[in-house]
């Protein structure tokens, strides 16, 4: 299975800290993770330094998967030009845009 994550939520610490991440280091996540989409708040896990961020940063080197910050979410933050390496900004019709085409099978909105 194919999957996209959307994380507009308070609690997307802890589930890709203690759930997703260790399941994609893993190889054990069993659906293919093929974006992430990060709105408000959580688009700080993008910004260099944090670890959240260069940990997705390295499955995004490993899978291709893409990590992506909502545009304004980012720029209101002022971490728009501060992202980890692989990490983009961009608004749904670039998410669209990334991802039409890849055969996904579920959205899931954490």
């Amino acid at each position: 299975m194919k999957v996209a994550y959307i994380f507009n939520s308070t609690n997307v610490h802890k589930i890709l800290d203690k759930m997703i991440i260790p399941q994609l280091e893993s190889d054990g996540h069993v659906a293919e993770v093929l974006g992430m989409f990060f709105f408000m708040d959580n688009t700080m896990f993008l910004a260099k330094g944090n670890p959240i961020g260069e940990r997705l940063s390295e499955l995004h080197k490993k899978t291709g998967m893409i990590i992506m910050a909502c545009d304004q979410c980012a720029i209101e933050r002022g971490i728009e030009n501060n992202l980890v390496e692989g990490a983009t900004i961009g608004c749904f019709p670039n998410l669209y845009a990334c991802l039409g085409s890849s055969g996904i099978d579920q959205v899931i909105t954490l």
